[in-house]
């Protein structure tokens, strides 16, 4: 399985305004730290807001900032939404499956579990869950050299 570029940036965006919270970010700012385009991860934002993930705000001041608290977004949830139109095979394609076992075939089921039970791990995880004691995280995304890192490495916690 492969995630789309569309959810890695997702997650990133997400990630990045978690680490800044309270403040709104520019996504020039998120593209940048994040190693991405700037074009990809405007169209990112905008999905991410239209489910109500994110808060922007335009204008020269303007930005974006979390839309929900950080323990409040399960990334199984953000996954399942971006995810949705990519289907996991072309059995899974509907009218653009062109499959001739499909009918016969019990592999289907099979992935279907497999998809729905990876999905549900991600379920259990927050956002709050990957930036939470993430000194690293933290030190590559925080706003600027001014900040002071909120975290402690004892505050970490491992996967």
């Amino acid at each position: 399985m492969r995630l789309t570029t569309r959810t890695n940036l997702a997650t990133r965006v997400l990630m990045y305004c978690a680490v800044n919270d309270g403040h709104l970010v520019r996504s020039s700012d998120i593209a940048k730290a994040c190693n991405a385009s700037g074009n990809h991860v405007g169209h990112v934002i905008h999905q991410l807001q239209q489910h109500g993930f994110v808060e922007t705000v335009r204008g020269r001041a303007g930005g974006l900032q979390l839309g929900l608290a950080p323990r409040e977004i399960s990334i199984g949830r953000v996954f399942r939404i971006l995810e949705s139109s990519v289907p996991f095979a072309e059995c899974f394609a509907g009218v653009d499956n062109t499959c001739p076992l499909t009918a016969e075939c019990r592999l289907r089921g099979f992935i279907d579990r497999a998809v729905e039970a990876f999905y549900h791990e991600l379920d259990m995880i927050t956002l709050e869950d990957l930036v939470r004691g993430n000194c690293g995280l933290e030190a590559i995304l925080k706003l600027g050299p001014e900040r002071l890192p909120r975290c402690s490495e004892s505050a970490s916690v491992s996967a």
